[in-house]
């Protein structure tokens, strides 16, 4: 017996291809594990089996006559409920956007998904306008944690952790404005990458300006590889859109570490581990070198940019809130509106001095991969911590900035970021590991990764939330 909904999206096109199984059973796996694990974690917002089965049907057809559209086409999928999806309501997760539309437009990476075949599930669950690092809003509730519902799964993209983390679905696409895909990725044992700024398209612009990027989330690196081969394409509504890569991110994704050059850092010179933490990320390091990788710890020396991009970020809050006018304050999320209060007192001289702060930073880390190809990090300094909360309970800040040290620094300088598994607290929450490398260097990030994940089998490893009201399975 075969848990379909568990399978990656590569192993169902294969699945797919030989005849063994259909995208309709696949589609019908993936709606049961929604109706099995949703009301324990919270991922969807929104999900629409009429119109997943009636794809799941067309996509059958396609492969049945020969002629399936690629690698996606037939794949279980749900969308972040921060791009726009047409027929379907973006909420954004605020109680300020109705859910009556019209609703007649796709954003990009929504388009090229249904482009390439992929059946569309629903959305997923995002705190109000994806400001924080942890998914909640007073909107849609709060998104669980696959390992233990109690523990926040992270943010902003929380909703899509969770959901490819049960079966909800083989993969997902978030954003990433300070880490918004691989906090949760650390935090519920899964695969996500935030590219290269520019390759993968956003429309409309997001109000967090250059930070802000869209990315895979998967439970493999391959899928990640290959979802963003759909992904990265331009589109003329994007005007900083990249254009398609000459090459498949799959092309050197099996060439191993053995020889590649990696600069680790425990800490970027600034951030405090929780020492298991520490404890996994230097396993992960040794395996690494075990591997054949060149592995030498380096002292960066860097400040601190959260001054830096807090005045971005909350620059960015402000004008969010600006488009709904006054006396919305006691609908939204107090964190928002205090982020946003403070990013209205900002001027255009604060703007300019965070983005040199950004030139800086981007200069010492383009400097830093002349001798490294990719530098490898913790990718959160802690595990989950409880659900409800922007901070973990007697931390010194309520920032969500104060306990992301490792992830909002790469959106400064819109480097490709990619978090793999790489352990467990003794308690069983997971454990991110962070690959950062040069701009453009994506194909590199998800090789490094991939080398990793075959030397391990975290990846593998599934919650216990799976073993309870197991979904459809096939033969």
């Amino acid at each position: 017996m075969t848990d379909l909904s568990m399978l990656s999206a590569t192993e169902l096109v294969a699945g797919y291809r030989s005849g063994d199984f259909t995208p309709v059973d696949a589609t019908l796996a993936a709606l049961a594990a929604i109706e099995a694990h949703d009301r324990a974690v919270n991922a969807f917002v929104l999900v629409d089996p009429e119109r997943a089965l009636t794809a799941a049907e067309w996509s059958a057809r396609r492969y049945a006559a020969g002629a399936p559209t690629g690698p996606g086409d037939g794949v279980p999928t749900s969308i972040k409920d921060m791009f726009l999806t047409e027929d379907w309501p973006t909420r954004r997760g605020s109680a300020l956007i109705p859910a009556d539309g019209p609703w007649l437009d796709s954003a990009p990476p929504v388009a090229r998904l249904r482009e390439a075949g992929a059946v569309l599930l629903g959305k997923t669950t995002t705190p109000e306008f994806g400001w924080k690092g942890v998914t909640d809003s007073r909107a849609f509730g709060a998104t669980g944690n696959p390992w233990d519902p109690a523990l926040t799964a992270g943010g902003s993209s929380g909703g899509s952790a969770a959901a490819v983390c049960l079966g909800m679905g083989a993969w997902s696409i978030g954003t990433d404005g300070g880490g918004s895909v691989r906090i949760p990725a650390s935090f519920t044992g899964t695969v996500a990458l935030k590219p290269t700024y520019g390759l993968v398209p956003i429309y409309p612009p997001s109000p967090f300006g250059t930070l802000s990027h869209a990315g895979p989330m998967t439970r493999t690196v391959t899928d990640a590889a290959i979802m963003l081969d759909l992904l990265a394409r331009p589109d003329p509504r994007d005007w900083s859109a990249l254009p398609t890569p000459a090459a498949s991110f799959l092309d050197q994704l099996e060439h191993g570490v053995d020889g590649l050059r990696i600069g680790f850092s425990p800490d970027l010179g600034f951030v405090r581990n929780d020492p298991e933490v520490d404890r996994c990320v230097r396993a992960a390091v040794d395996v690494l070198a075990g591997a054949g990788a060149r592995v030498e710890e380096v002292e960066l020396g860097l400040e601190d940019p959260v001054d830096a991009f807090s005045v971005l970020w909350f620059a960015g809050a402000a004008k969010v809130l600006e488009a709904y006018g006054p006396g919305i304050e006691d609908r939204i999320d107090p964190g928002l509106r205090r982020g946003a209060e403070y990013g209205r007192t900002l001027s255009a001289s604060d703007y300019l001095d965070a983005t040199a702060v950004r030139m800086r930073l981007g200069t010492l880390m383009g400097e830093l991969h002349e001798s490294y190809d990719v530098l490898v990090t913790p990718t959160m300094p802690l595990a989950a911590f409880p659900l409800g909360r922007d901070a973990p309970p007697d931390w010194p800040s309520d920032d969500w900035t104060s306990w992301t040290s490792y992830t909002y620094p790469f959106n400064l300088t819109q480097q490709p970021a990619l978090s793999v598994p790489c352990g467990f607290t003794e308690d069983g929450r997971p454990i991110g590991l962070q690959f950062v490398g040069a701009r453009h260097a994506d194909g590199l990030v998800l090789r490094a990764g991939r080398g990793y994940e075959r030397a391990t089998d975290w990846a593998t490893r599934r919650p216990a939330l799976l073993s309870r009201d197991r979904p459809a399975e096939a033969t």
